[in-house]
Protein backbone atom coordinates (compact mmCIF):
# COMPACT_ATOMS: atom_id res chain seq x y z
CA UNK A 1 0.00 0.00 0.00
CA UNK A 2 1.00 3.57 -0.46
CA UNK A 3 2.35 5.64 2.36
CA UNK A 4 -0.65 7.90 1.96
CA UNK A 5 -3.23 7.16 4.70
CA UNK A 6 -6.01 4.78 3.76
CA UNK A 7 -8.70 7.25 4.79
CA UNK A 8 -7.39 9.88 2.37
CA UNK A 9 -7.24 7.32 -0.45
CA UNK A 10 -10.84 6.28 0.13
CA UNK A 11 -12.04 9.88 0.35
CA UNK A 12 -10.25 10.69 -2.89
CA UNK A 13 -11.88 7.69 -4.54
CA UNK A 14 -15.27 8.77 -3.19
CA UNK A 15 -14.87 12.25 -4.70
CA UNK A 16 -13.67 11.06 -8.10
CA UNK A 17 -15.52 7.80 -8.77
CA UNK A 18 -19.32 7.94 -9.15
CA UNK A 19 -19.53 4.13 -9.46
CA UNK A 20 -17.88 3.75 -6.08
CA UNK A 21 -20.50 6.10 -4.63
CA UNK A 22 -23.26 4.04 -6.22
CA UNK A 23 -21.81 0.82 -4.77
CA UNK A 24 -21.56 2.30 -1.28
CA UNK A 25 -25.16 3.51 -1.48
CA UNK A 26 -26.43 0.10 -2.60
CA UNK A 27 -24.48 -1.76 0.09
CA UNK A 28 -25.69 0.70 2.73
CA UNK A 29 -29.29 0.17 1.57
CA UNK A 30 -28.94 -3.61 1.89
CA UNK A 31 -27.36 -3.28 5.34
CA UNK A 32 -30.10 -0.95 6.55
CA UNK A 33 -32.80 -3.26 5.17
CA UNK A 34 -31.27 -6.24 6.96
CA UNK A 35 -30.71 -4.45 10.26
CA UNK A 36 -34.08 -2.68 10.39
CA UNK A 37 -36.19 -5.51 8.97
CA UNK A 38 -38.34 -5.94 12.13
CA UNK A 39 -39.27 -2.25 11.99
CA UNK A 40 -39.55 -1.85 8.22
CA UNK A 41 -41.51 -5.04 7.47
CA UNK A 42 -45.26 -4.26 7.45
CA UNK A 43 -46.30 -7.92 7.83
CA UNK A 44 -45.08 -11.17 9.30
CA UNK A 45 -42.79 -12.86 6.75
CA UNK A 46 -43.86 -16.37 7.85
CA UNK A 47 -47.62 -15.98 8.12
CA UNK A 48 -50.17 -15.21 5.42
CA UNK A 49 -53.85 -15.45 4.56
CA UNK A 50 -54.09 -18.18 1.96
CA UNK A 51 -57.81 -17.69 1.39
CA UNK A 52 -57.89 -13.92 0.85
CA UNK A 53 -54.37 -12.75 -0.02
CA UNK A 54 -53.00 -15.49 -2.27
CA UNK A 55 -51.09 -13.93 -5.23
CA UNK A 56 -52.36 -10.45 -4.39
CA UNK A 57 -50.96 -7.92 -6.89
CA UNK A 58 -48.60 -5.11 -5.83
CA UNK A 59 -50.21 -2.02 -4.32
CA UNK A 60 -52.74 -1.42 -1.64
CA UNK A 61 -52.21 -3.78 1.26
CA UNK A 62 -48.99 -5.30 -0.11
CA UNK A 63 -46.30 -3.04 -1.56
CA UNK A 64 -44.70 -5.73 -3.76
CA UNK A 65 -47.61 -8.14 -3.79
CA UNK A 66 -48.09 -11.49 -2.05
CA UNK A 67 -46.94 -15.02 -2.88
CA UNK A 68 -49.01 -18.17 -3.37
CA UNK A 69 -49.49 -18.58 0.40
CA UNK A 70 -50.59 -14.98 0.97
CA UNK A 71 -47.31 -13.81 2.55
CA UNK A 72 -46.03 -10.31 1.95
CA UNK A 73 -43.18 -10.36 -0.61
CA UNK A 74 -41.67 -7.09 0.65
CA UNK A 75 -41.41 -8.37 4.22
CA UNK A 76 -39.84 -11.62 3.06
CA UNK A 77 -37.29 -9.74 0.93
CA UNK A 78 -36.28 -7.63 3.93
CA UNK A 79 -35.75 -10.69 6.12
CA UNK A 80 -34.04 -12.49 3.24
CA UNK A 81 -31.38 -9.78 3.22
CA UNK A 82 -30.35 -10.98 6.68
CA UNK A 83 -29.75 -14.52 5.42
CA UNK A 84 -27.77 -13.37 2.40
CA UNK A 85 -25.56 -10.98 4.38
CA UNK A 86 -24.92 -13.57 7.08
CA UNK A 87 -23.84 -16.10 4.46
CA UNK A 88 -21.65 -13.57 2.69
CA UNK A 89 -19.90 -12.22 5.78
CA UNK A 90 -19.45 -15.48 7.72
CA UNK A 91 -18.36 -17.52 4.70
CA UNK A 92 -15.80 -14.89 3.72
CA UNK A 93 -14.52 -14.80 7.29
CA UNK A 94 -13.93 -18.56 7.03
CA UNK A 95 -12.28 -18.17 3.61
CA UNK A 96 -10.01 -15.36 4.84
CA UNK A 97 -8.99 -17.29 7.96
CA UNK A 98 -8.07 -20.41 5.97
CA UNK A 99 -6.60 -18.65 2.94
CA UNK A 100 -4.54 -16.14 4.92
CA UNK A 101 -3.03 -18.76 7.21
CA UNK A 102 -2.22 -21.28 4.49
CA UNK A 103 -1.00 -18.58 2.09
CA UNK A 104 1.40 -17.18 4.68
CA UNK A 105 2.79 -20.62 5.43
CA UNK A 106 3.17 -21.53 1.76
CA UNK A 107 4.89 -18.28 0.80
CA UNK A 108 7.20 -18.10 3.81
CA UNK A 109 8.39 -21.67 4.23
CA UNK A 110 8.18 -22.71 0.54
CA UNK A 111 9.61 -26.15 -0.39
CA UNK A 112 7.37 -29.06 0.59
CA UNK A 113 4.95 -26.86 2.55
CA UNK A 114 4.32 -24.70 -0.50
CA UNK A 115 4.07 -27.76 -2.73
CA UNK A 116 1.50 -29.48 -0.51
CA UNK A 117 -0.73 -26.42 0.04
CA UNK A 118 -0.68 -25.28 -3.58
CA UNK A 119 -1.48 -28.75 -4.95
CA UNK A 120 -4.43 -28.91 -2.58
CA UNK A 121 -5.54 -25.50 -3.81
CA UNK A 122 -5.19 -26.64 -7.43
CA UNK A 123 -7.40 -29.64 -6.73
CA UNK A 124 -10.01 -27.37 -5.14
CA UNK A 125 -9.94 -24.94 -8.05
CA UNK A 126 -10.08 -27.74 -10.62
CA UNK A 127 -13.75 -28.42 -9.87
CA UNK A 128 -16.51 -25.93 -10.77
CA UNK A 129 -17.44 -24.02 -7.65
CA UNK A 130 -21.19 -24.50 -7.98
CA UNK A 131 -20.92 -28.25 -8.57
CA UNK A 132 -18.54 -28.61 -5.63
CA UNK A 133 -20.94 -26.64 -3.42
CA UNK A 134 -23.87 -28.82 -4.48
CA UNK A 135 -21.90 -32.01 -3.92
CA UNK A 136 -20.74 -31.03 -0.43
CA UNK A 137 -24.12 -29.61 0.61
CA UNK A 138 -25.94 -32.69 -0.65
CA UNK A 139 -23.69 -34.98 1.39
CA UNK A 140 -24.94 -33.52 4.69
CA UNK A 141 -28.24 -32.21 5.96
CA UNK A 142 -28.94 -28.76 4.45
CA UNK A 143 -28.86 -25.94 7.00
CA UNK A 144 -27.47 -22.44 7.35
CA UNK A 145 -24.34 -23.42 9.37
CA UNK A 146 -23.51 -25.97 6.70
CA UNK A 147 -23.85 -23.29 4.02
CA UNK A 148 -21.52 -20.98 5.96
CA UNK A 149 -18.80 -23.61 6.19
CA UNK A 150 -19.22 -25.00 2.67
CA UNK A 151 -19.06 -21.64 0.90
CA UNK A 152 -16.08 -20.57 3.01
CA UNK A 153 -14.24 -23.86 2.51
CA UNK A 154 -14.61 -23.66 -1.26
CA UNK A 155 -13.37 -20.06 -1.42
CA UNK A 156 -10.13 -20.50 0.53
CA UNK A 157 -8.04 -21.60 -2.47
CA UNK A 158 -8.14 -18.30 -4.35
CA UNK A 159 -7.36 -16.37 -1.18
CA UNK A 160 -4.40 -18.63 -0.39
CA UNK A 161 -2.89 -18.19 -3.86
CA UNK A 162 -3.26 -14.41 -3.60
CA UNK A 163 -1.59 -14.23 -0.17
CA UNK A 164 1.18 -16.61 -1.23
CA UNK A 165 2.09 -14.41 -4.20
CA UNK A 166 2.30 -11.34 -1.98
CA UNK A 167 4.40 -13.10 0.64
CA UNK A 168 6.87 -14.32 -1.99
CA UNK A 169 7.53 -10.68 -2.90
CA UNK A 170 7.75 -9.45 0.69
CA UNK A 171 9.85 -12.27 2.16
CA UNK A 172 13.08 -10.73 0.81
CA UNK A 173 12.31 -7.21 1.97
CA UNK A 174 14.79 -5.32 4.10
CA UNK A 175 12.56 -5.15 7.17
CA UNK A 176 12.01 -8.92 7.08
CA UNK A 177 15.75 -9.59 6.78
CA UNK A 178 16.42 -7.11 9.58
CA UNK A 179 13.88 -8.85 11.83
CA UNK A 180 15.58 -12.19 11.16
CA UNK A 181 18.98 -10.67 11.93
CA UNK A 182 17.64 -9.39 15.24
CA UNK A 183 16.49 -12.88 16.19
CA UNK A 184 12.74 -12.57 15.61
CA UNK A 185 10.85 -15.85 15.37
CA UNK A 186 8.83 -17.08 12.41
CA UNK A 187 5.50 -16.44 14.13
CA UNK A 188 6.46 -12.83 14.88
CA UNK A 189 7.58 -12.22 11.29
CA UNK A 190 4.46 -13.82 9.82
CA UNK A 191 1.87 -11.98 11.88
CA UNK A 192 3.67 -8.72 12.71
CA UNK A 193 5.49 -7.99 9.44
CA UNK A 194 4.01 -9.98 6.57
CA UNK A 195 0.30 -10.22 7.44
CA UNK A 196 -0.25 -6.42 7.81
CA UNK A 197 1.38 -5.81 4.43
CA UNK A 198 -1.01 -8.14 2.58
CA UNK A 199 -4.04 -6.50 4.17
CA UNK A 200 -5.07 -4.44 1.12
CA UNK A 201 -5.40 -7.31 -1.40
CA UNK A 202 -7.11 -9.46 1.22
CA UNK A 203 -9.73 -6.77 1.91
CA UNK A 204 -10.35 -6.30 -1.81
CA UNK A 205 -10.69 -10.02 -2.45
CA UNK A 206 -12.98 -10.50 0.55
CA UNK A 207 -15.25 -7.65 -0.57
CA UNK A 208 -15.60 -9.15 -4.02
CA UNK A 209 -16.04 -12.59 -2.45
CA UNK A 210 -19.09 -11.45 -0.49
CA UNK A 211 -20.92 -10.92 -3.79
CA UNK A 212 -19.93 -14.41 -4.90
CA UNK A 213 -21.08 -15.91 -1.61
CA UNK A 214 -24.49 -14.24 -1.94
CA UNK A 215 -24.83 -15.72 -5.42
CA UNK A 216 -23.73 -19.13 -4.15
CA UNK A 217 -26.28 -19.09 -1.33
CA UNK A 218 -29.03 -18.06 -3.74
CA UNK A 219 -28.08 -20.89 -6.10
CA UNK A 220 -28.07 -23.48 -3.31
CA UNK A 221 -31.41 -22.25 -1.99
CA UNK A 222 -32.82 -22.31 -5.51
CA UNK A 223 -32.10 -26.03 -5.83
CA UNK A 224 -33.28 -26.76 -2.29
CA UNK A 225 -29.89 -27.21 -0.59
CA UNK A 226 -29.78 -23.88 1.23
CA UNK A 227 -32.14 -22.32 3.74
CA UNK A 228 -35.14 -24.58 4.21
CA UNK A 229 -38.79 -23.36 4.18
CA UNK A 230 -40.34 -21.36 5.68
CA UNK A 231 -37.10 -19.38 6.21
CA UNK A 232 -37.18 -16.39 3.82
CA UNK A 233 -34.29 -16.70 1.38
CA UNK A 234 -33.92 -14.88 -1.91
CA UNK A 235 -32.96 -17.99 -3.83
CA UNK A 236 -35.83 -20.02 -2.36
CA UNK A 237 -38.30 -17.22 -3.17
CA UNK A 238 -37.15 -17.19 -6.80
CA UNK A 239 -37.55 -20.96 -6.92
CA UNK A 240 -41.08 -20.76 -5.49
CA UNK A 241 -42.18 -18.18 -8.08
CA UNK A 242 -40.64 -19.72 -11.20
CA UNK A 243 -43.85 -21.64 -11.97
CA UNK A 244 -45.89 -18.45 -11.51
CA UNK A 245 -43.81 -16.22 -13.76
CA UNK A 246 -46.71 -15.73 -16.22
CA UNK A 247 -49.43 -15.33 -13.59
CA UNK A 248 -47.64 -13.47 -10.77
CA UNK A 249 -44.16 -12.35 -11.93
CA UNK A 250 -43.59 -10.24 -8.81
CA UNK A 251 -43.12 -13.37 -6.70
CA UNK A 252 -39.78 -14.16 -8.37
CA UNK A 253 -38.80 -10.84 -9.96
CA UNK A 254 -38.59 -8.86 -6.70
CA UNK A 255 -36.19 -11.25 -4.88
CA UNK A 256 -34.21 -11.63 -8.10
CA UNK A 257 -33.76 -7.86 -8.25
CA UNK A 258 -32.71 -7.87 -4.60
CA UNK A 259 -29.95 -10.39 -5.40
CA UNK A 260 -28.81 -8.26 -8.33
CA UNK A 261 -28.71 -5.06 -6.28
CA UNK A 262 -26.69 -6.66 -3.48
CA UNK A 263 -24.19 -8.30 -5.84
CA UNK A 264 -23.80 -5.14 -7.91
CA UNK A 265 -23.20 -3.03 -4.82
CA UNK A 266 -20.46 -5.26 -3.40
CA UNK A 267 -18.79 -5.58 -6.81
CA UNK A 268 -18.67 -1.81 -7.27
CA UNK A 269 -17.32 -1.31 -3.77
CA UNK A 270 -14.68 -4.00 -4.36
CA UNK A 271 -13.58 -2.39 -7.63
CA UNK A 272 -13.36 1.01 -5.93
CA UNK A 273 -11.28 -0.39 -3.09
CA UNK A 274 -8.95 -2.10 -5.54
CA UNK A 275 -8.35 1.12 -7.49
CA UNK A 276 -7.87 3.08 -4.26
CA UNK A 277 -5.64 0.70 -2.30
CA UNK A 278 -3.67 -1.02 -5.06
CA UNK A 279 -0.69 1.19 -6.09
CA UNK A 280 -0.38 -0.46 -9.51
CA UNK A 281 -4.04 0.18 -10.35
CA UNK A 282 -3.82 3.73 -9.00
CA UNK A 283 -0.78 4.60 -11.11
CA UNK A 284 -1.62 2.64 -14.22
CA UNK A 285 -5.38 3.08 -14.46
CA UNK A 286 -5.61 6.80 -13.69
CA UNK A 287 -2.93 9.44 -13.75
CA UNK A 288 -2.63 11.58 -10.68
CA UNK A 289 -2.35 15.34 -10.57
CA UNK A 290 1.40 15.35 -11.08
CA UNK A 291 1.22 13.24 -14.22
CA UNK A 292 -1.56 15.49 -15.54
CA UNK A 293 0.64 18.55 -14.99
CA UNK A 294 3.57 16.87 -16.77
CA UNK A 295 1.32 15.89 -19.67
CA UNK A 296 -0.08 19.39 -20.03
CA UNK A 297 3.39 20.90 -19.83
CA UNK A 298 4.72 18.65 -22.59
CA UNK A 299 1.72 19.33 -24.87
CA UNK A 300 2.01 22.07 -27.57
CA UNK A 301 0.83 25.52 -26.62
CA UNK A 302 -2.80 26.16 -27.55
CA UNK A 303 -3.91 29.10 -29.63
CA UNK A 304 -5.33 32.07 -27.83
CA UNK A 305 -9.07 32.41 -28.35
CA UNK A 306 -9.38 28.97 -29.98
CA UNK A 307 -12.25 26.64 -29.15
CA UNK A 308 -11.56 23.89 -26.58
CA UNK A 309 -11.86 21.12 -29.19
CA UNK A 310 -10.02 22.94 -31.98
CA UNK A 311 -6.76 21.37 -33.24
CA UNK A 312 -3.55 23.14 -32.19
CA UNK A 313 -2.12 25.75 -34.56
CA UNK A 314 0.77 24.64 -36.75
CA UNK A 315 4.07 26.39 -36.32
CA UNK A 316 5.21 28.55 -39.24
CA UNK A 317 7.40 26.61 -41.62
CA UNK A 318 11.07 27.50 -41.14
CA UNK A 319 13.31 28.43 -44.01
CA UNK A 320 14.61 25.40 -45.74
CA UNK A 321 18.06 25.23 -47.15
CA UNK A 322 18.92 23.63 -50.44
CA UNK A 323 20.15 20.50 -48.66
CA UNK A 324 17.04 20.04 -46.51
CA UNK A 325 14.98 16.89 -46.78
CA UNK A 326 11.85 17.01 -48.98
CA UNK A 327 8.38 17.40 -47.51
CA UNK A 328 6.70 14.22 -46.28
CA UNK A 329 4.07 12.73 -48.59
CA UNK A 330 0.41 13.60 -48.17
CA UNK A 331 -0.37 10.09 -46.91
CA UNK A 332 1.90 10.55 -43.90
CA UNK A 333 0.25 13.85 -43.04
CA UNK A 334 -3.24 12.35 -43.43
CA UNK A 335 -2.39 9.35 -41.24
CA UNK A 336 -2.99 6.71 -43.93
CA UNK A 337 -0.67 4.31 -45.78
CA UNK A 338 0.70 5.71 -49.10
CA UNK A 339 -0.72 4.48 -52.38
CA UNK A 340 1.27 2.84 -55.17
CA UNK A 341 1.54 6.06 -57.17
CA UNK A 342 2.71 8.00 -54.12
CA UNK A 343 5.35 5.39 -53.39
CA UNK A 344 6.64 5.58 -56.95
CA UNK A 345 6.74 9.41 -56.89
CA UNK A 346 8.61 9.57 -53.58
CA UNK A 347 12.34 10.11 -54.24
CA UNK A 348 14.63 7.61 -52.65
CA UNK A 349 18.19 8.06 -51.60
CA UNK A 350 20.80 5.69 -52.99
CA UNK A 351 21.70 2.71 -50.92
CA UNK A 352 25.22 3.97 -50.46
CA UNK A 353 23.94 7.22 -48.95
CA UNK A 354 21.69 5.33 -46.53
CA UNK A 355 24.11 2.66 -45.44
CA UNK A 356 27.60 4.18 -45.72
CA UNK A 357 28.62 6.93 -43.35
CA UNK A 358 29.20 10.30 -44.90
CA UNK A 359 32.86 11.39 -45.05
CA UNK A 360 33.78 14.01 -42.58
CA UNK A 361 35.27 17.29 -43.70
CA UNK A 362 38.92 17.50 -42.59
CA UNK A 363 39.49 20.03 -39.90
CA UNK A 364 41.49 23.10 -40.93
CA UNK A 365 44.73 23.78 -39.19
CA UNK A 366 44.61 26.79 -36.87
CA UNK A 367 46.25 29.92 -38.21
CA UNK A 368 49.69 30.74 -36.79
CA UNK A 369 49.86 33.68 -34.50
CA UNK A 370 52.52 36.15 -35.61
CA UNK A 371 53.33 39.84 -35.55
CA UNK A 372 50.85 42.29 -37.00
CA UNK A 373 50.84 42.95 -40.73
CA UNK A 374 53.44 45.43 -41.88
CA UNK A 375 55.74 44.83 -38.95
CA UNK A 376 58.64 42.46 -38.72
CA UNK A 377 61.44 41.96 -36.35
CA UNK A 378 62.45 39.79 -33.56
CA UNK A 379 60.34 41.59 -31.01
CA UNK A 380 56.74 42.57 -31.26
CA UNK A 381 56.48 46.28 -32.05
CA UNK A 382 59.77 46.59 -34.09
CA UNK A 383 59.70 47.70 -37.74
CA UNK A 384 62.14 47.49 -40.62
CA UNK A 385 64.09 50.75 -41.14
CA UNK A 386 63.69 52.56 -44.46
CA UNK A 387 66.68 53.25 -46.74
CA UNK A 388 68.69 56.29 -45.53
CA UNK A 389 67.35 55.98 -41.98
CA UNK A 390 69.58 55.01 -39.15
CA UNK A 391 68.48 51.89 -37.39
Amino acid sequence: MSAQPTQELLLDRWRRDPLFKLGVVLVAAVLVAAAAAPWLAPHDPLLGDLANDSLAPPGGKFLFGADAQGRDVFSRVLYGARISLMVGLISQAVAVALGLTLGLLAGYYRRWVDLLIMRLADITLAFPSLLLLIAVAAAVKPSLPVIFLVVGAVGWAGMARLVRGQVLLLARSDYVLAAKALGAGDRWILWRHLAPNVRAPVIISATLGIAGAIMAEAALSFVGLGAQPPTPSWGAMVSEGRDLIRVAPWVSVVPGLAVGVAVLGFNLVGDGLREALDPTMRRGGECDERSKIRRLASAPTARRGAAPGAPPARDPAPRRSSTAAPDPPAAALAGRPPSVSERAATPRRPAADCCEPRPRKPAEAPAAVGPPAGRTGRRLGCRTPTPGERP
